[in-house]
């Protein structure tokens, strides 16, 4: 009956029947073909075709779908590559996996999913591009390596060499059901950029490889790269490339300049800290938002980005601190950090001690060589604001910020702000670090500071007025501080405009006996400051005085000299000229030499001398007399205020004048 059917078939019927027949032959076939059968020669293939021991060591089982096989292999031995340090990129006692069928013919191997029971994982790359889970003889051909999707893994061992990247760990698994849905706990130990690495946490039973739409897994870590602690939890979408993470984290650790080594992102060298915020990562962007925490006993917020995407990662930000402690600031400059500042975040050990080299001839400008290799690392724009600054000491800081930036290795202060002694301290530093030796210039504005405030003794009369002007413009090539200090370019000037102040320190200053016994008798009054101006021109570190003189009702003092940058060498001579006839007064030279580092001050031997041979003379007549030897004159006139601030103001012609002010990419005050 069906023959007579089927003969009364069109003849493409009869084609399609036959066809399905033959499928569904074929799919009875396949479902009980003994695949263990090929166990031994699919073990030769693929040894043939990798170039080392492949081997299913008890059986094989495969189940077929639409376009997709599942392999099951009971017990599996995949040798390593001889470069090797571990002999086998997978042992397992069990192992199971979907493959795409169809990429196959184009030699691709596609794994949505792989199971691993008790597996021991040896992966290793090395800086030629060889790892030891491509699939093909040539172990750097990227064409060979497998694109894994999902992962699931029980106890087991994974360990990771790559000399290149500074990384050599060992993770220890361990599965348990009924940890809800982070049933993976791992323990990793080994070495990361150089430093000891141990790190633990808890994540669910499926990882993440490449499988692009999957949801994001849970993942907890709790990791310690040398003095560096983090804490981390959220979840992750992809394993390989690190994307798709939304986590909340809390890091600390001795300075943020170690997170260059261990992130690649240059930070200073800072206080201990600890921050805390939230973490995401899409692509090769990085955002750290809602940052909290402190540097040393430094508060400080804010948001971060770090795009790596470019030629040169990228950092920007905006951060900003409430309260800035001025001992925090040291390491920035290389300091020790204070005792107060290195004990400041609990948990975290103290930094080392920094060992301060003495230099020879009492030399004190900091000879540190400067670290160009970070500037040069990255681009940035980062702007920084701190609202108060507190344990200013001897610096009358208030407030401050700065926008730095870095482009292409050339580093930018730009705008510089300092709130200083109720004025202002702005302006620009740029560093070429694209140069050897980089080329540094500054070009700094001084406005509107208040004498009393810049010199808290002075505040201390309660009557001290009068405000500070003035810049630094100045340019040069160095690779440290005392270098670069001592081959510069430009000009000084310090300039200030009628005021008066409490009567005890310009009196003593002076040298006016007469006016030492007025003050003792009669007590505090105030001198009127008429003017001051100190300005130097700055030719290749030699700083030689343009304009130094300080006007005042008592006395005009003019001073001439020199201070070299590169010997650190002082000469300069003062000359005090009293308004006034007083008794006991002594016109006399005073000169100031040494060095930055240890000062020396005196009068000048030759008209003392003079003076006292001539008291010894006319008291030998009479010794009444004697106190004639010693009456001032008073040749000190009021000085032109206006034309000698003007002078101030104005550098030598030359290239001293030209500095940091006339350089191409310096900020004019």
């Amino acid at each position: 009956m069906a023959t007579m059917i089927l003969r009364n078939r069109p003849l493409w019927q009869k084609l399609l029947a036959f066809v399905v027949l033959l499928f569904a032959a074929l799919v009875i076939v396949l479902a009980f073909f003994p695949w263990d059968t090929l166990r031994g020669p699919v073990n030769r293939y693929v040894s043939e075709q990798t170039g080392r021991k492949f081997e299913i060591t008890r059986r094989l089982d495969v189940g077929l779908g639409w376009g997709q096989a599942t392999v099951k292999l009971d017990g599996i031995e995949f040798a390593n590559p001889s470069w090797a340090r571990d002999p086998y990129l997978v042992k397992a006692d069990r192992a199971e996996f979907d493959i795409r069928v169809w990429p196959l013919i184009t030699s691709k191997v596609v794994i949505p999913r792989l199971l691993l029971f008790s597996p021991t994982l040896g992966l290793q790359m090395e800086a030629d591009g060889r790892r030891t889970w491509a699939l093909g003889k040539d172990t750097s051909d990227p064409g060979t390596v497998p694109d894994i999707g999902l992962i699931q893994v029980d106890t087991g061992v994974v360990g990771f060499l790559a000399k290149h990247l500074g990384v050599d760990l060992r993770a220890d698994l361990s599965y348990d059901s009924s940890r809800g849905e982070m049933p993976l706990n791992y323990r990793i130990k080994g070495r990361y950029k150089g430093q000891p690495l141990t790190a633990s946490g808890r994540t669910g039973n499926v990882l993440q490889i490449n499988a692009a739409g999957a949801p994001p897994f849970p993942m907890e870590i709790n990791a310690a790269a040398g003095q560096t602690q983090l804490k981390a939890a959220g979840t992750v979408a992809e394993l390989s490339g690190l994307d798709g993470i939304d986590a909340k984290f809390e890091i600390k650790g001795q300075t943020l300049g170690a997170l260059y080594p261990l992130l690649g992102i240059a930070l200073p060298q800072t206080s201990p800290y600890v921050l805390s915020g939230k973490l995401g990562k899409r692509g090769k962007l990085w955002q750290a938002t809602g940052l909290n925490g402190r540097l040393g006993l430094s508060d400080i917020a804010g948001d971060m980005r770090f795009d790596q995407a470019g030629q040169l990662p990228y950092l920007a930000g905006d951060l900003r601190s409430r309260v800035m402690d001025m001992d925090d600031l040291g390491p920035l400059i290389g300091l020790q950090p204070t005792a107060r500042t290195a004990n400041a975040v609990e948990g975290v050990a103290p930094p080392p001690t920094i060992t301060q080299v003495r230099r020879p001839g009492g030399k004190v400008l900091p000879a540190t060589p400067l670290d160009f290799e970070r500037v040069r690392a990255m681009n940035a724009d980062v702007k920084y604001t701190a609202d108060r600054i507190r344990n200013v000491r001897d610096i009358p800081l208030e407030r401050g910020s700065v926008q730095v930036k870095l482009a292409n290795g050339v580093l930018t202060l730009d705008p510089l702000d300092l709130g200083m002694a109720g004025g202002r301290f702005a302006g620009a530093i740029r560093i070429d670090a694209s140069k050897n030796p980089a080329d540094i210039r500054a070009s700094l504005d001084v406005r509107a500071m208040q004498l009393a405030r810049l010199f808290p003794k002075l505040e201390t009369t309660g009557n001290s007025v009068g405000r500070l002007d003035g810049r630094i413009n100045l340019s040069g090539s160095g690779t440290t501080v005392a270098n670069w200090l001592g081959g510069v370019s430009g000009d000084v000037a310090v300039m200030s405009g009628r005021g008066q102040f409490g009567n005890l320190l310009p009196v003593f200053a002076t040298l006016v006996g007469g006016d030492i016994i007025k003050f003792v008798l009669r007590g505090d009054r105030n001198v009127e400051l008429r003017c001051a101006a100190l300005a130097f021109d700055v030719n290749k570190g030699l700083m030689t005085g343009r304009t130094m003189m300080v006007d005042t009702t008592n006395a005009v003092f003019i001073a001439t000299g020199q201070a070299n940058l590169a010997t650190e060498g002082l000469d300069f001579v003062i000359h005090p000229e009293p308004k006034s006839k007083n008794i006991l007064s002594i016109r006399t030279p005073l000169v100031l030499n040494g060095t930055f580092g240890a000062p020396k001050g005196g009068l000048q031997a030759g008209p003392l001398a003079g003076r006292g041979l001539a008291a010894l003379a006319l008291g030998a007549v009479n010794p009444l007399l004697a106190l004639a030897a010693t009456v001032e004159t008073g040749p000190g006139a009021d000085s032109d205020c206006k034309s000698v601030l003007a002078q101030a103001n104005t550098p030598a012609a030359g290239a001293p004048a030209k500095g940091a002010a006339r350089a191409k990419g310096a900020k004019q005050p």
